[in-house]
């Protein structure tokens, strides 16, 4: 008789399934191989879904890790691009984010918040009040949605792209950015440096350094300008974070 003990993985529902038993025998073994009729990319997008979904309803906004009054970095490099205030503009996981207050105060009209909770989305809609009626709001996964082709001028994603540690979600993200974004079009982008933290609310994140992140976008994006900036969050810990202006080629 064989046995198999695992640790469960987060992003991972075969380990998940498994990590349920502490033993598995040869009859108990040969139900695995039924494992691949199980749609894990469903799985995953729930798992994500249920994880957001519970740390934005049981955390106030303002004490959420990542949260900060006002995203001065990315507003910044916005009004640097000297964009016309009817571009179309997506925030990937802006949901609780104050961006979107800042950028209709700033005059944009076009703008689209996606993110995977309802939880989140309902609190910016709630805090924004009837300034949240000309506002595109998304509810779904980056990594599955089917967003309109070529539709954005300006694609801006804070915390959300290095959550995405599997190479096959991260090639996900990569098809939505290049199916939604123009040719031409700016994404800002921020995630975690290599001197921050493995984790974030509980989930491992990858990091990255300037040369990393235009790798695994791909060879379609410039890389205009790069900074690193510590974020401190409102428990106190220290997370630095890079940000990176690139440009998709025409």
């Amino acid at each position: 008789m064989r046995f198999l003990t695992t640790r469960w993985e987060y992003d991972n529902p075969v380990v998940s399934w498994v990590s349920s038993c502490t033993e598995l025998n040869e009859e108990a073994l040969d139900h695995l191989f039924l494992l691949p009729q199980i749609d894990f990319k469903r799985l995953n997008e729930m798992n994500r879904r249920e994880h957001w979904e519970k740390v934005y309803s049981t955390t106030p906004t303002e004490k959420v890790g990542w949260y900060e009054p006002h995203l001065q970095t990315s507003l910044a490099w916005i009004a640097d691009l000297g964009l016309a205030k009817d571009v179309q503009i997506i925030d990937i996981g802006g949901g609780a984010s104050t961006l979107i207050d800042d950028l209709l105060s700033e005059g944009y009209e076009l703008i689209t918040v996606l993110d995977l909770s309802k939880s989140a989305l309902s609190s910016a809609k709630e805090r924004l009040g009837k300034r949240s009626e000309p506002v595109t709001w998304l509810e779904g996964d980056i990594t599955s949605i089917d967003l309109p082709t070529h539709h954005y001028g300006l694609w801006h994603d804070r915390a959300v792209f290095h959550f995405l540690t599997l190479p096959e979600q991260q090639r996900q993200y990569r098809d939505s950015l290049l199916k939604a974004l123009q040719p031409g079009g700016h994404l800002i982008i921020g995630t975690f440096a290599p001197e921050a933290p493995p984790k974030c609310s509980g989930l491992p994140v990858q990091r990255y350094n300037p040369e990393q992140l235009a790798g695994t976008l791909g060879s379609e994006f410039e890389l205009k300008r790069h900074q690193q900036e510590m974020h401190l969050t409102p428990s106190g810990v220290e997370q630095m974070y890079l940000y990176c202006h690139f440009q998709r080629s025409d």
